[in-house]
């Protein structure tokens, strides 16, 4: 008989509670994963529950406790958490340790920690200290939960989402280029809340020129993400909102233009210039006259960006599906024509249906006027 068929439907309650109060630490945690933890006694009630909250604060298990009134509850009882207990001293001691110490009966972990510091540690060190440790319960909607995350150590680059928003017809963009608004207004306050949850949002240096945008949490609330501005030549105009806001410091250029480059990264330089941009500067290597996005990546995960939105034009979006550095897809589809203008995608290189890209796990909802597909590159 397997661990999973051990779990009760009381079981599932609490670890879908657990799940839910998790996610309340999104954008805000990384670049560790959401994690909850609910504490329930020896008949059945319960006595504490917590989540990590902020990145280097006290981890999920540590709040629950902190809620127990009566250590005396903890005789016997049950810890549901959503990701295996930690086993390695970081910014915070190891969780597995402080619940060695605890006359808990029981633990059930919806999954197991794939990274190298923990890996099944912190479950191999509760069983040692006798307390039964079940794993599997939710693990699909833990792994769904923490999918930045666990792609970020899997794949050693952040996790990359796009965003369109099209017409009926296919078009993002008026033939004057004017592309506000597409979507409604329960779209655009859903992309917000997006943006709140990833690390950063990333546009090509078209719509950084044309749009002028912001790429700040502003209908919701949430945390402010980085802006990431692919800006291969670095002669857009200093005078932009990404440049010039009060989170200038989130901003990061990517560009190939070495010698413009060098000129940024010199800080006596730019402390002569009255635009002194507070931001940071990626060098990337130029291919076919653009800056190399996977190299951008991999620069990008050295800054612990685990997670990217991707709000850009035709030419970024058709190149990084070409590239396949694209893992989502958001599409928002409003019932609107304009029967000309710019195409969301144009030039993917397919030229036999054989060759179609085709979504996995894809849904389809309602959300305001339009029609939002996300489906899996």
């Amino acid at each position: 008989m397997s661990s999973r068929s051990k779990f009760s439907k009381t079981d599932r309650k609490w670890m879908q509670l657990a799940l839910e109060i998790a996610e309340r630490g999104a954008g805000y945690v990384s670049p560790n994963p959401m994690v909850g933890c609910v504490i329930v006694s020896n008949d059945g009630k319960k006595i504490g529950q917590g989540y990590h909250e902020r990145y280097g604060q006290a981890h999920a298990e540590v709040n629950a406790l902190q809620q127990v009134k009566n250590e005396a509850n903890l005789e016997g009882a049950t810890i549901y958490v959503t990701l295996e207990p930690c086993a390695h001293h970081g910014q915070t001691p190891p969780c597995c340790e402080m619940l060695g110490e605890l006359p808990i009966k029981r633990v059930v972990v919806a999954m197991e920690d794939p990274t190298k510091k923990v890996g099944g540690k912190g479950i191999k060190y509760l069983r040692q200290k006798g307390i039964t440790v079940e794993v599997g319960l939710m693990e699909n909607e833990a792994r769904d939960l923490n999918e930045f995350f666990l792609h970020f150590h899997q794949f050693e680059r952040p996790f990359v989402t796009l965003k369109i928003a099209q017409t009926a017809d296919g078009y993002i963009a008026a033939p004057d280029g004017d592309s506000q608004w597409i979507s409604g207004q329960t779209a655009r306050e859903q992309v917000h809340r997006w943006r709140s949850r990833y690390d950063a949002v990333m546009v090509g240096r078209n719509t950084a020129r044309l749009d002028n945008p912001r790429l700040t949490v502003r209908h919701v609330e949430g945390r402010q993400p980085r802006r990431i501005v692919i800006d291969g030549p670095m002669d857009l105009p200093d005078d932009l909102n990404l440049f010039t806001d009060q989170y200038e410091e989130k901003t990061i250029i990517v560009t190939h233009n070495r010698e413009k480059y060098q000129n940024e990264a010199d800080p006596m330089l730019n402390m002569l210039q009255s635009n002194y941009f507070r931001g940071k500067t990626l060098l990337v290597p130029e291919v076919d006259g653009h800056s190399d996005l996977e190299s951008a990546m991999k620069e990008l995960a050295e800054l612990e960006v685990t997670s990217i939105l991707v709000e850009a034009g035709q030419s970024l979006a058709t190149a990084l599906i070409k590239q396949r550095l694209v893992d989502k897809l958001e599409l928002f589809i409003s019932p609107k024509l304009l029967g000309g203008g710019t195409r969301s995608l144009l030039g993917l290189g397919i030229n036999h249906m054989k060759e179609i890209i085709e979504l996995r796990d894809e849904t389809w909802r309602q959300v305001g006027d339009d029609l939002l597909l996300t489906g899996y590159l």
